[in-house]
């Protein structure tokens, strides 16, 4: 989940590093303001997914430990809507590096950072909801290795990307961050079903 987190980071980092070489070259030749104004998309992402998706997070967590565990709940219960993000982020992923190397209109190429933006809201959050559970009184430590880690590569993976987009496009660049979103987006179906079984077999005392 922490190598999951590390993909947006650097996924997002290395499409901001793009935005001011994509949005000011044709077909779209956005000036300052409109530059400034394209990260709305983004941001309306983010905002939608803390006013719909994030309030949920407690409420599944309770219903399903009412259904499955007698009203007990366990960390693998925060993980359902993080499904939601995982489906988000690499179709966003796709539509936004195709269009943009379509030169299709910015409505059509600012619409998928909605679902980009709410992606990385839906899976942030439950996960990092899913630590403080899994690990409890040492939630802390483990919060802080899965932000070093995220960090890191997100850190590097940026400062490697924009010889790839001068390469191979902005289709087909998009298009690698996108098959890994791909790769990764059983995660948090394959942790909700086998995490408990993993924390009892690697569980930690100290």
């Amino acid at each position: 989940m922490s190598i999951y987190q590390a993909l947006i980071f650097s996924t997002m980092y290395s499409l901001y590093s793009q935005f001011s070489t994509i949005w000011s070259s044709p077909p779209h030749n956005f000036n300052t303001t409109q530059l400034a104004l394209s990260y709305l998309g983004v941001a309306t992402g983010f905002i939608l997914a803390a006013c719909i998706i994030v309030p949920f997070i407690d409420r599944v967590y309770k219903r399903l430990a009412k259904i499955h565990n007698n009203g007990e709940g366990k960390p693998e219960y925060r993980l359902p809507l993080a499904n939601i993000g995982a489906v988000f982020l690499p179709a966003s992923l796709f539509w936004f590096g195709w269009t943009v190397q379509a030169g299709s209109p910015w409505p059509v190429v600012l619409s998928a950072m909605l679902l980009f933006g709410a992606s990385q809201v839906s899976i942030f959050n439950t996960v990092q909801n899913y630590y403080i559970d899994a690990f409890e009184s040492m939630a802390a430590s483990a919060l802080a290795a899965g932000a070093f880690l995220r960090s890191v590569i997100g850190g590097i993976v940026p400062l490697l990307v924009s010889k790839m987009f001068e390469r191979i496009g902005y289709g087909w660049g998009f298009s690698v961050f996108g098959t890994m979103a791909l790769v990764l987006m059983p995660a948090p179906l394959l942790f909700f079903w086998y995490g408990e079984r993993l924390r009892k077999r690697f569980a930690m005392d100290m």
